[in-house]
């Protein structure tokens, strides 16, 4: 998970709608050896580039991948929208699609004939969706799930939890003050991590974006402080982002963490620890968890130039399509979007079973509020600080972020 950027960036962008129409691609040279270049940007390392090479090939046309550092993606297209120099694809974090469709620079996947492949779970869809047009597919996708250590659990005589009242009452048990070992983690850190991290015990619980102070976000937040003063959970958790959570976790400082698939490759390197992750547990038994989805859009640019951007989209799809979305997953250790293929990976990789099951029902974070999602997201990280660090009640804290949430 990425989060949104440089949303004040936008303000200035109102522009770019009047100047895309006359837009000439930002790609440079039109071909190489005969055949279209088309230039890819993202904010990944070099790692996706023979798949990009893979759709190239399939669709006949050579690429350029260009990648630029996470935390100066947005800025930099906002940058190029006004000067006309938008890649041919553009891989976008999916909070961000909409902020960037409603500048006018991005073009409607069905302009060009291409849908999201059907079964792809709904989360996807949603966040590629602006003003009811699909501009952008994620082959991949990802969430948070439970991850718990299975030595320490079993020397416990735990299960992995299930409800709120059995994570609680589990990681109580687990904590060991002497040893300097909790029994839970998270980030609560005041940024869109956290807010990120509390999602799935926010929506879970009935938490709307729209009504920030319902009952359902102050069980909810209780929940949350409740873990921290009964000392299960580290006060330093308002401090910690996901990686440090993952680090507690290997250094077996934690016994229980929420965290993403994209911890495996380290969990994995980390030798003797035992893990394994099942979804986050739900207030009640009866309910459905509902998480924050994860994972990269890749969308079509107006560029100005209709050829290009018709090869571009033919290579959006050609990643979008299923056996793609598996090679994508093989290298990202996400989850395929499309539910049969994520079911088929979840057979041959058991580690990424619990974030399958979780991300059939994830739920896009601009789902409810569209491009005015970071104020919300923001409004929520600072009433989730505020109540851990003693500033507010959890229901103070949540009425001063839905005043905030304007």
């Amino acid at each position: 998970m990425k989060n949104s950027r440089v949303l004040a960036a936008l303000a200035g962008a109102a522009s770019v709608t009047l100047a895309l129409a006359a837009c000439s691609s930002g790609s440079g040279a039109a071909s190489s050896g005969g055949k279209q270049t088309l230039t890819i940007e993202d904010y990944y390392t070099s790692t996706y580039d023979p798949l990009y090479k893979d759709c190239a090939a399939q669709i006949g046309v050579n690429v350029n991948p260009v990648h630029v550092a996470g935390a100066a993606l947005i800025a930099k297209v906002l940058q190029q929208a006004s000067s006309r120099t938008l890649p041919d694809v553009l891989m976008l974090d999916n909070p961000d699609v909409q902020q960037i469709a409603a500048t006018g620079a991005l073009a409607p996947l069905k302009d060009f004939g291409v849908s999201a492949p059907a079964g792809d779970v709904p989360g996807v869809v949603n966040a590629g969706t602006y003003n009811g047009q699909v501009y952008g597919l994620a082959p991949v996708i990802n969430s948070i799930a439970l991850y718990y250590n299975v030595d320490m659990l079993k020397a416990a005589g735990i299960a992995p939890p299930k409800t709120w009242d059995e994570l609680k009452a589990d990681a109580a048990k687990l904590t060991d003050s002497g040893k300097g070992v909790y029994g839970f983690a998270m980030s609560n850190i005041n940024t869109y991590e956290g807010t990120w991290q509390f999602l799935p015990f926010f929506w879970t619980n009935g938490g709307d974006e729209k009504n920030i102070n319902s009952p359902g976000a102050q069980q909810a937040l209780q929940f949350d402080v409740d873990l921290q003063n009964d000392g299960s959970m580290s006060k330093s958790s308002v401090t910690w982002s996901q990686q440090d959570v993952n680090n507690q976790f290997i250094a077996g400082k934690a016994a229980m963490m929420i965290n993403g698939p994209w911890q495996l490759p380290a969990l994995n390197a980390a030798k003797g620890l035992n893990f394994a992750s099942v979804p986050i547990p739900t207030r009640t038994s009866d309910q459905q968890i509902v998480s924050p989805l994860g994972g990269e859009t890749f969308n079509v640019p107006q560029t100005g130039d209709k050829t290009k951007m018709g090869l571009a989209a033919k290579f959006v799809d050609c990643l979008n399509t299923p056996a793609m979305q598996v090679k994508i997953a093989g290298l990202s250790g996400n989850v395929p979007a499309q539910e049969a293929a994520a079911a088929d990976w979840a057979k041959t990789h058991p580690q990424v079973e619990s974030f399958v099951e979780t991300v059939k029902t994830a739920r896009a974070r601009t789902a409810e509020l569209g491009p005015k999602w970071p104020t919300a997201a923001t409004a929520i990280y600072t009433a989730v600080q505020d109540a851990l660090t003693g500033k507010a009640s959890p229901a103070d804290a949540l009425q001063q972020a839905q005043a905030q949430n304007k």
